[in-house]
């Protein structure tokens, strides 16, 4: 998600019979958002390829989309999987499925993983990544060599958290903060390091204290209730480059929402969702 020459471009995971995809949709306000067109980007031949992140890679001059893959023959592991264009607003202009790690014998992952995040500083691409047990993956390039490269997997981060970590530079700091997925009732944790190969400091970790979850979050005025999940969030960006810097005195944190006594009798694919923004209304920002 990026706000670029006066407009919102949204890429998300769409759930269809038989087929998770990538859909994208633009629009100039947010409230104008649920009645944007949608377009189901076409770009990778299996029936699964879904949790999109954009940016714009200066060094390149071009878009990249990162997402995952399955279904690809003789896969163990899910593609970390890149589409480039030069003209965001063209979803028809995206280049097809690209692996950047294969899942094959030269891959350095110690666990596929899942929801693949890069972000980087003035030398490297750090690919981060989540998978079972509570752990937290990074991996690195050059950033003369991206999108190849990543190689040196380690473990950045163990502690109870789910999936969906998202990592960005905060905007006057020399600080990076990761935002990653409780499951049960969802909400996010957050922690904050010194630099991207460093560790990380918990700083709201827990459902009575989150970064954002049923605790610290209020419907806004004339709004009624209608979530106590927090899932699959992402902040909005102080710009649209491969930093992926925040504004700390401007956070907004687009998420999925709903009800917990929605999902009753529901498997995870037909939740309800709907999309929400959260804006900061006291307090302290990491």
């Amino acid at each position: 998600m990026v706000f670029f020459e006066g407009r919102w471009h949204v890429f998300m995971t769409v759930k269809l019979p038989g087929r998770s995809a990538i859909e994208y949709c633009s629009f100039e306000r947010w409230e104008e958002a649920d009645k944007a067109e949608r377009t189901i980007l076409e770009i990778c031949p299996t029936s699964y390829y879904c949790a999109p992140q954009v940016f714009y890679f200066a060094p390149h001059d071009r878009w990249y989309l990162i997402y995952q893959v399955g279904g690809m023959p003789g896969q163990t592991r899910m593609w970390v999987a890149y589409s480039t264009t030069e003209t965001i607003a063209d979803p028809g202009s995206w280049t097809q499925a690209r692996p950047i790690l294969d899942g094959g014998p030269e891959d350095p992952r110690e666990a596929g993983g899942l929801d693949y995040w890069i972000i980087c500083d003035d030398e490297r691409a750090f690919l981060f990544l989540t998978s079972s047990g509570g752990r937290m993956w990074r991996l690195w390039t050059d950033l003369d060599a991206f999108p190849t490269g990543f190689s040196h997997c380690e473990l950045a981060l163990q502690a109870e958290i789910f999936e969906a970590s998202h990592t960005y530079r905060i905007k006057g700091q020399d600080r990076y903060l990761t935002i990653v997925e409780q499951d049960g009732t969802r909400y996010y944790k957050a922690y904050l390091a010194d630099r991207l190969d460093g560790p990380w400091t918990p700083v709201a970790d827990s459902a009575d204290r989150p970064f954002a979850g049923s605790a610290n979050i209020r419907p806004g005025p004339g709004v009624d209730a209608w979530t106590d999940n927090v899932s699959h969030g992402e902040l909005i960006r102080d710009g649209v480059d491969q930093t992926l810097t925040i504004d700390p005195d401007h956070l907004r944190f687009v998420f999925q929402g709903m009800l917990d006594s929605e999902k009753a009798g529901k498997p995870y694919g037909a939740y309800p969702w709907r999309i929400g923004i959260l804006t900061p209304v006291g307090g302290d920002s990491p």
